[in-house]
């Protein structure tokens, strides 16, 4: 009996080819990936919500209390330092409020989800 190893199909899908190489089978660099979108949506909901609102980012930081810097970090993708009690005050100076939801994590196509439902990444 032989034992094949089945290989992957040929693709031409720039994602898919990237998603092979770099993150396949490689549980680390999918949490690092995951983090890194969290980050990149929190930053550009600030982002959005200040723009929406017609203030620069001097003009938050004034109705926030802190500086125009802190308010370019927090719209930095690369930033890491979110916390809740600025989101929260960002949120009040804009008329808003902070809502929080757990939301299930997009398990890659070669990695069973928990249940073994398998869902795109």
């Amino acid at each position: 009996m032989s034992t094949k190893t089945k290989k992957p199909m040929l693709t031409t899908d720039a994602i898919e080819i990237l998603h092979r190489r770099y993150y396949a089978r490689r549980p680390d660099r999918l949490k690092a990936l995951e983090e890194a979108r969290v980050e990149d949506e929190i930053a550009r909901k600030i982002y959005d919500i200040r723009t929406q609102a017609g203030l620069t980012q001097r003009a938050l930081a004034k109705l926030v209390g802190t500086s125009a810097s802190a308010i370019c970090r927090l719209e930095d993708a690369d930033y890491e330092g979110h916390s809740l009690a600025m989101l929260k005050r960002i949120a009040g100076a804009l008329n808003k409020r902070v809502e929080i939801r757990f939301v299930g994590i997009r398990h890659p196509k070669d990695q069973p989800s928990p249940r073994g439902q398998h869902a795109g990444l």
